[in-house]
Order: structure tokens, then C-alpha cells, then sequence
């Protein structure tokens, strides 16, 4: 059993859903929760095409289902878990009734689901950013979690809550500590610890022990003077922040603005300062994927100019500033810093990723490394913690001047804001333009017809774009990707964050459309 919830996986994650796809081929069964009926549903044994943001609602009441009819899985609650009694409590709240008011999805189709994921073991949920680029998706994640836990579904092989990964690295970059409250491998800042030990290591005196700054806060700093420089490392925030309008005046408000990337983009206009950098396949180093899979990447061929690794950067800025870092090569990083300092990576050295590589944790070089997390019930902090959580609405919503919600994702030809695939000439004739999804029932209201150019507007800016009329989209609904800079859908988005990851509600917004 597979379930996969706010994740087109057929055009953001292609090649994970072949290996989808393959799996019902071979007798798996597929729900894809998703208010879009996107190319997976083709797939799919149950759809559930649930109002943007009520993901929650519906996941509780499921839950409720599962609690009330007692077809849970009380023996991994009992033994694995803690707080199972305060997320009864808060689930009971939520009967299918209430949740279909809030989600659109019939109680009687709520109920039936519910029971037919917990039918079938191993289940594995899948999601992606449609559960997290919500103003709750924090809690959003952690609804997932209950629900997996509750249904007995951790600690096995093709079970768990899997996050895709949207780029090829991002699983590596948090793991090596690119995240303003942890240290390479996952150690807490504030622990005093752990802030000696790194003290040590790097020659360093007094590490800060407060969590850092996430992206939004640096980038208001940058208009308040509390941001005095801003060093951007391989990305394009001109286009990939909601509320562009907003985002270019932070940027030009920078005092000292840095950039390092492999081409010149939106962003770089911005710069002071530009570093060419080496792109992956013109580089030794590692990736590390979303099922903590370590891997070797290696040379395909020579960086072109002045293009360097980024390592090689960061080291040489370092010796400017008084600093003659050792390691030289991507293997001496990891071999001599990375591995030596963190505890799930210490088994990995540079020999052992021949192959297929490691999955962390690989505590010690003996160790064959770890296929899934949490075996026999046995979670990092001791039991699993249920978290009762509450549905929130989005942080804006449609009403009688924007009467349309406007949602965002990935389109299969491109890749984020086309740094890379726009100057691919074949990709550019698949897709050379941005476009606006909309219903046949709307597109028939408006008298719209598929690839007439219309207007979209939100309360932040407006864009021109052709209407792409498809029975994938719900009436109600606009969907649109970022891929394209001029009808680029974050000139459009709302700068709301959730509170505690502070990563933008993407995936909701009120907007109106105009035919033209």
C-alpha cells in the first residue's frame, strides 16, 4: 500500500514515480491525495482530490475512523509510542462529517479509505511540498506522523513518512548542517557539548548557542540595516521567494550582497560580488539522497574560466580571514572532518561508497549502514511522540474580489526558475511558457478558451499567461509554476511563513482572473 499525499510525483519526482508506478504494476495498491487529479491518479486505486490546505482535517479524521472502529495498530502504540491519549482526545474531534465539511471529500469516502490503508502492510505515505509550503506545514508533518504511527506502519522496510527530496542535494545540505539550529549531523546548537567539541575542531572560540536566522528574517534584515552582508550560495531568490515585488526590494536594499552560483540569474543582478562556481558534474564530493543514501559524484569534465568548487571558494575566503583549513580535496573533508564529527556518519569514509554507497546511520566503519529508520519500534528520542494538532485554514483565502485559490508547484520540463534547463534548446520547445491551469467549468463561465492569454491578479502583483484549460485542475482552482520569469506565479504568492520552519505558504493564495 502506497499513499501519496501533496505530491505530483510524475512531474516533480520522475524517476521515484517510475518506481511508483512499477509497484502497482506488480500488485501494489495506490491512494494519491492531491486537489488536482495530476498524471499519478491515472494509477491510483483511490483519489481524493481534498480543498487546498485541509490536508490536516482529513488525516484526523481518518485517525478517527481508525480510533473509533479500533483497527488501529494498538501494539505498536502501546509499546513504541507516547501520547497517544492527547491525539484521541484532539482526533475525536474531527468525525468524517465535520472533516468532509472542511475538505470536500465525502464522510462515507473518508471512512472507506481509512479502513482500506490499514488492510494492507507494509504502507508507505509519501509526500512532498504540498504538505509542508502551507502556513501549517509543520503541523501538516506532524499529522503525517501520527497517522503512521498510529497505523503501525514505522520501522519497516516500505513503511515510514517519506519526504521526497526536491533537489538533488538538499537531504546532504541539512545533513552537513545547513540549517541555522544544527551542526553537521544533526547536533543541536544549544547543547553546550556539542558547541565545544565543533570549538575545538575548527580552532574557534565562543560558538553562537542560539538558533539562527531562517531565509525570510535575513532577507527583512537586509531592509532594516540588522542584515549587514548576505552571502547567497546556488540560489535564485529573485524568483523563488513569494512576493517578488517584496523580494527585489530586500535584495537592493542589501549593503554588501554576495553571490555564488554556476550561471548568472535574477538574483546575481543583485550582487556585489559574483563566484563562479563548478557545477556537480564538474566536481569530486558526495550527494546524499532522501533515503539518507550517501553517494560518490565524480569529474564528468573541467570547470570552464574561472569557475572553482565551492569548497575551494569557501577555503580561499577562509585564508583571507586568517584561516589555513587543512583539508584540501572533497575526499580529505570528508574522510578527516566530516566523518570524524558526526556520529551517523562516522562509519562512512570515501573507500566504502563504491557501489550503491551508504545509508546513514553508519556509526562505525563496520557497519553496513542503515536501509530504514526506527526497526522494531525503537525511535531516536526512545518512543514515538503523537502530537495532537489543530486544522488551520490557509493565511489567505478566496472571497468575492479574489475568488479563485491559486496553487504552485513543478512542471515535468523544467527545473525551478530554468538556471540550468532554460538554456537547454530542447526543453525550450517542449515547454517555452508559463501557463494557468484552469477547470473546463470555470473556463466555460468566463468564456475562456485553452491558450487565450488572461490576466491573473492577486493583492501583491499581476501576471499575463495563457490559460491552459484541463479537467486536472477543480473549479475554484488556478495552478501555476515558477519557472518562467515574466508570468513567474511568485509575483503572485503571499509572504505568509509557517512559525516554527518559516517556509512560505506557496500552495494558497487568493487571486482573480480577467479574460482579456
Amino acid at each position: 500500500m502506497i499513499m501519496v499525499i501533496g505530491s505530483n510525483m510524475t512531474e516533480a519526482h520522475p524517476v521515484a514515480a517510475t518506481f511508483i508506478k512499477n509497484a502497482v504494476a506488480n500488485g501494489a495498491e495506490l491512494i494519491v491525495v492531491d486537489p488536482r487529479r495530476h498524471k499519478l491518479c491515472d494509477y491510483a486505486t483511490l483519489h481524493l482530490p481534498l480543498k487546498v490546505g485541509s490536508d490536516i482535517a482529513l488525516l484526523n479524521a481518518m485517525m478517527h475512523v481508525l480510533i473509533k472502529e479500533d483497527l488501529y495498530d494498538r501494539r505498536f502504540v502501546e509499546s513504541c509510542t507516547m501520547g497517544f491519549d492527547e491525539v484521541k482526545e484532539k482526533v475525536m474531534e474531527y468525525p468524517p462529517e465535520r472533516a468532509a465539511e472542511i475538505c470536500g471529500i465525502d464522510a462515507e469516502l473518508i471512512r472507506s479509505t481509512a479502513r482500506r490503508f490499514v488492510s494492507i502492510k507494509p504502507a508507505m505515505l509519501c509526500y512532498t511540498l504540498g504538505i509542508t509550503e502551507h502556513t501549517c506545514g509543520v503541523n501538516n508533518v506532524l499529522t503525517v506522523a501520527n497517522f503512521q504511527m498510529l497505523t503501525g506502519n514505522m520501522g519497516m522496510e516500505c513503511g515510514g513518512v517519506n519526504p521526497l527530496r526536491g533537489q538533488n542535494n538538499v537531504q546532504g545540505a541539512c545533513d552537513m548542517g545547513a540549517l541555522p539550529n544544527v551542526f553537521p549531523g544533526y547536533q543541536a546548537v544549544t547543547n553546550p557539548d556539542a558547541r565545544a567539541k565543533f570549538e575545538k575542531a575548527w580552532g574557534v572560540k565562543n560558538l553562537p548557542g542560539n538558533v539562527g536566522l531562517m531565509i525570510p528574517q535575513m532577507m527583512e534584515g537586509l531592509v532594516d540595516k540588522k542584515i549587514r552582508a548576505f552571502y547567497i550560495f546556488g540560489e535564485n531568490l529573485a524568483n523563488t521567494e513569494p512576493d517578488i515585488h517584496k523580494v527585489e526590494h530586500e535584495l537592493s536594499s542589501a549593503e554588501f550582497l554576495i553571490c555564488q552560483d554556476i550561471f548568472p540569474n535574477e538574483t546575481t543582478r543583485f550582487a556585489h560580488v559574483i563566484f563562479p562556481a563548478a557545477a556537480w558534474s564538474e566536481n569530486e564530493g558526495t550527494f546524499a539522497n532522501s533515503e539518507r543514501r550517501i553517494s560518490r559524484v565524480r569529474t564528468a569534465s573541467p570547470p570552464p574560466g574561472l569557475a572553482k568548487p565551492n569548497w575551494w571558494i569557501f577555503k580561499e575566503i577562509a585564508k583571507k580571514m586568517g584561516h589555513d583549513w587543512e583539508s584540501d580535496s572533497a575526499q580529505e573533508l570528508w574522510d578527516n572532518e566530516i566523518s570524524v564529527l558526526a556520529p551517523n556518519l562516522m562509519g562512512i569514509k570515501y573507500r566504502r561508497l563504491e557501489g550503491n554507497g551508504l545509508q546513514w546511520p553508519c556509526p562505525h566503519e563496520e557497519h553496513p549502514g542503515t536501509c530504514f529508520l526506527h526497526q522494531d519500534g525503537e525511535f531516536t528520542c526512545g518512543l514515538g511522540r503523537f502530537t495532537p494538532v489543530d486544522w488551520t485554514p490557509p493565511a489567505e483565502v478566496p472571497d468575492a474580489e479574489y475568488p479563485f485559490t491559486l496553487s504552485t508547484g513543478r512542471r515535468l520540463y523544467h527545473y525551478h526558475t530554468r538556471t540550468q534547463t532554460g538554456r537547454c534548446e530542447g526543453l525550450n520547445d517542449l515547454l517555452g511558457e508559463e501557463s494557468a491551469d484552469i477547470s473546463p467549468q470555470d473556463a466555460s463561465t468566463m468564456g475562456i478558451e485553452s491558450h487565450e492569454k488572461i490576466k491573473v491578479k492577486s493583492r501583491r502583483g499581476e501576471v499575463i499567461v495563457k490559460a491552459r484549460v484541463t479537467p486536472e485542475v477543480p473549479p475554484g482552482m488556478v495552478w501555476m509554476a515558477f519557472h518562467f520569469r515574466e508570468n513567474c506565479a511568485n509575483w503572485l504568492t503571499n509572504a505568509a511563513f509557517d512559525p516554527v520552519s518559516f517556509t512560505a505558504e506557496y500552495k494558497a493564495c487568493a487571486v482573480q482572473i480577467e479574460k482579456l
